[in-house]
């Protein structure tokens, strides 16, 4: 044996020399100049050297401890507050099965193939290993690996890696003997059968056997064995599913290595292997449970807190008690499964090849252009051109693609905000073919569902919901000639309007005036101190109606700090740990709230955004029978892109976000505006919660008692105007609320007004910025004055106006003249300059105008500002006088 290896090994060095003329010389030259003693001494320290290294390599191998417990590993669970089983972290979709159970002809093709003399040697198989290195030094490699030492990799391929390495080597050798120490030649063999690998989430020859024959392991015949055992070899490229023929091939090579060794017959092999693969494959996909996202996004937290125990949440059998309520969880997935389904039916209508889903339309070429096949077509040296018209004429690749494209996505997230505990997580409609979490990881605009964080930092400035603005067309300037025109889905009603009914209607007009005297830097920064603390919140004008991207997450943690009175909590998930006897391992209180929003300036936004439940855009809530103390918010961003709906009250909150993966696919109708596409889910799942006494009927949002100027001011315009609970009210009250439509059939649904909708403009319409709410004028239902102005013949867009949030380059028009006797200073700005705006106070809105109320039941005449701007102008109580410019009282001047 030693003399033909000396042989080819001199004949490698030979043809290396000749490869190599310059380092070979080098070599016999340094190889010339050693003496016989050092090459003697030189020898006899190779095998120490190389036993000091395996030495050292025995604690850095995994232990028999742990071999045993991957062994009998089992799964953490994930158990709901209420005990119910929500999912389990294991290490593989595997079932194990005894030996005995599986069938003969596997245990026989395996051996014949990978071992046929497993029963005969240890760890290793010196004749099999000194021969892998000889046809390897002859430039024919073989693999010498024994079962054992392939099942020491497949068992702990992290710690011993797949590198071809003589360190990898030595390492797998190592603890392939701590195995043969451990178990016996047949435990060996049975582990390893239930852990190989076989694709498609396959783990195991039991999984294997299902996946590809739909039949047990128990049953497999020769064929089919010889076909499992033969992907072994390379997954992946023996796969029988996507190349039959390459694994026909290895099949029957297979085939001959159990006829070599004299477990199949010289006939029975001469018959099989004429026969081609006959496959029942089903994939087998693994139980998620009922909260797939909430597991999914727990893990990598439970994972890092299992390291630092020194606990493997794959083994040790830990039992995490969540916060997750099972009955809040099954009602949310229920509710987004059925208002996805219900939405699908229409957005497949928009998109059909009838309407937006043609060949012509530039989106869905985009949409071709960005596809993996067409990437791969180009890459391959296709023209351009034509890889595009091929695919788009292939239908089958056409249909495959607006099924991805157009394919509905809800997202879905409760809290209790008393202690922060989730009680519902769902992630998409079904997490087996959207494993995306749209609660965690998508980041979209929240449109005006972040319009209640603009007026929160107006009221820590100082305003009061009674405040009030004119409700018209404003362009706020933004530096180098240009200006931002927020508009809402119908002309401006030119009246003036408070600040709880802007909140309330959601208009953009007095949402953006407010924006600009509060500044964006102190909305982003109470929006961060909320719970948007992940999310970058840009510092410019538009942030006011909702244009910088955040997470659902983050939207209803912020919602229940202000729903917990302005104390901030991060979500909690898990409140126990144990073992699988039950022994506590850790358990997590609530942390203390943090102070995010003084308690007094929260319940005055808590009191505005309750008009928006009783009537404004989120008044629908009441038809799913949420009935009590309830407050929230809805949003639409711009061409329907986003549909959200936040809802909270003192015992629970919850949020949802409907639309595509793609921003640019948009259901552009009635269904798409939050009020009619997230509200529906959050509603469903309130009422269910408030049936189940989940939520308390009686319990309500309580007025602080701390006796601050803020609540003092709250308390006065709450009780100090007689009878009423608003001190000045111009506007008719809102039209009762009509039908809703059946959801089911959305054809026939009739037009509810809808504050949010505001015009899509017409193909080249011109540039379109960041806006509101919603989509068409005819769902317009702006406070109405006493005199409802007329809707015009055309869309805003057809008439030449400007779209939502469009910059529009131009000088300043003249200002109107003001007065400054009756000016007010303006509100400190922002410290930073939103938009080229330089860094100081926001910019002034021009015609901006002041209202000041001097006794209940009427409004004074409009003043413009001195700067050309606007101010907050105070109501005054039923009898009193209107405070002037520098007297004592509720003025302007003490708004800072």
């Amino acid at each position: 044996m030693a003399i033909p290896f000396i042989s080819a090994l001199t004949t490698t060095l030979r043809r290396a020399a000749g490869a190599l003329p310059v380092q070979a010389r080098r070599l016999r030259q340094w190889l010339a100049a050693r003496s016989k003693k050092q090459w003697l001494l030189a020898v006899a320290a190779l095998p120490v050297l190389l036993l000091l290294y395996v030495l050292l390599l025995i604690p850095l191998t995994p232990s028999i401890g742990d071999i045993q417990k991957n062994k009998v590993e089992a799964p953490t669970q994930l158990l709901s507050a209420d005990g119910k089983v929500l999912a389990q972290y294991k290490r593989s979709n595997r079932e194990w099965v005894a030996l005995k159970d599986i069938s003969p002809n596997v245990i026989n093709a395996l051996i014949a193939t990978e071992d046929h003399r497993f029963y005969e040697h240890g760890a290793l198989d010196w004749r099999r290993t000194f021969g892998s290195v000889l046809h390897t030094a002859m430039g024919r490699p073989q693999g010498g690996s024994t079962i054992t030492q392939q099942l020491a990799r497949n068992m702990f391929p992290e710690e011993i890696g797949r590198a071809r390495s003589l360190n990898r080597k030595l390492k797998e050798a190592v603890t392939a003997y701590k195995i043969e120490s451990a178990y016996t030649k047949d435990e060996i063999l049975e582990t390893y059968l239930n852990t190989v690998p076989f694709l498609y989430n396959a783990f195991g020859i039991e999984m294997a056997a299902r996946t590809y024959f739909d039949k047990p392991a128990q049953k497999l015949s020769v064929l089919e064995a010889a076909t499992l055992v033969g992907m072994l070899k390379g997954t992946s490229y023996y796969n029988p599913v996507q190349n039959p023929e390459r694994a026909q091939q290895r099949r029957n090579t297979v085939l001959a290595q159990m006829n070599k060794h004299g477990k199949l017959s010289d006939q029975d092999f001469e018959t099989l292997k004429k026969r081609g693969i006959k496959l029942d494959f089903e994939r087998q996909d693994e139980a998620v449970g009922m909260a797939p996202h909430f597991a999914q996004a727990l893990r990598k937290w439970l994972i890092e807190w299992a390291d630092a125990n020194d606990y493997n949440i794959y083994a040790d059998g830990l039992v995490v008690q969540t916060t997750i309520d099972s009955r809040v969880q099954q009602w949310a997935n229920q509710a987004v499964v059925r208002q996805g389904r219900q939405l699908q039916v229409t957005a497949n209508g928009l998109w059909s090849n009838r309407n937006q889903w043609t060949a012509k339309n530039p989106l869905v070429q985009s949409f071709v252009r960005e596809s993996a096949v067409y990437r791969q077509a180009v890459a391959d040296g296709q023209d351009k051109d034509e890889a595009l018209q091929r695919l788009l004429a292939d239908a089958d690749f056409m249909a495959n693609l607006r099924q991805d494209k157009v394919r509905v996505q809800v997202g879905f997230m409760a809290m209790d905000p008393r202690n922060a505990h989730v009680l519902a997580w769902v992630g998409s409609r079904d997490f087996a073919i959207d494993p995306f979490d749209h609660v965690s990881q998508a980041r979209r605009q929240p449109g005006s569902t972040f319009k209640p964080f603009v007026y929160g930092a107006a009221l820590q400035d100082g305003a009061l919901p009674s405040d009030q603005l004119m409700d018209e067309a404003v362009r706020i300037p933004l530096g180098g000639g240009q200006f931002w025109r927020p508009t809402d889905g119908g002309p401006p009603s030119d009246q003036p309007m408070t600040l709880a009914d802007g909140l309330a209607y959601s208009k953009n007009t007095i949402t953006a005036q407010v924006m600009a005297k509060v500044g964006p830097a102190k909305v982003a920064k109470l929006a961060r101190a909320l719970g948007v603390r992940d999310s970058k919140l840009e510092d410019v004008m538009s942030l006011a109606l909702g244009t910088s991207p955040v997470t659902l997450q983050e939207m209803v943690t912020a919602y229940s700090t202000l729903a917990n009175g302005g104390g901030y909590r991060a979500p909690v998930m898990v409140t126990r740990i144990t073992d699988r006897e039950g022994k506590v391992l850790a358990e997590f209180e609530p942390p203390a709230p943090e102070l995010a929003l003084d308690s007094g300036v929260t319940y005055g936004l808590i009191d505005m955004m309750r008009g928006v439940i009783t009537k404004g855009t989120g008044r629908g809530v009441a038809r799913y029978g949420v009935s009590g103390d309830w407050i929230g918010k809805t949003g639409t961003t711009q061409d329907n892109a986003d549909g959200w709906f936040m809802l909270a009250h003192p015992d629970w909150v919850g949020g949802a976000w409907v639309g595509f993966n793609d921003s640019r696919v948009q259901l552009n109708d009635y269904w798409g505006q939050g009020a009619h596409s997230a509200l529906p889910v959050v509603a469903e799942v309130a009422a269910a919660s408030q049936r189940a006494k989940l939520v308390q009927a009686q319990a309500r949002f309580e007025m602080p008692a701390e006796n601050n100027t803020f609540v003092q001011r709250l308390r006065s315009w709450m009780l100090g105007f007689g009878d009423n609970k608003q001190p000045v009210d111009p506007f008719e009250q809102p039209p009762a609320m009509q039908q809703l439509p059946d959801r089911g059939n959305p054809g026939d649904a009739p037009v509810i007004d809808d504050p949010e909708a505001h015009p899509i403009g017409q193909s080249g319409a011109g540039p379109r910025g960041p806006s509101g709410e919603g989509d068409y004028p005819v769902f317009q239902n702006n406070p109405p004055p006493a005199q409802q102005p007329q809707m015009p013949a055309q869309r805003p867009a057809d008439a030449g106006q400007p779209q939502p949030g469009v910059v529009v380059p131009g000088p300043s028009p003249n200002p109107v003249p003001s007065n400054p006797a009756t000016a007010a200073p303006a509100l400190p700005g922002s410290a930073s300059a939103p938009q080229g705006q330089p860094s100081g106070n926001p910019p002034p809105i021009e015609r901006g105008v002041v209202v000041s109320p001097v006794s209940s039941g009427s409004v004074g005449q409009p003043a413009p500002t001195a700067d050309g701007g606007m101010v907050w102008r105070r109501a005054t109580p039923s009898g009193a006088a209107a405070p002037q410019s520098g007297n004592a009282g509720i003025a302007a001047s003490e708004i800072n």
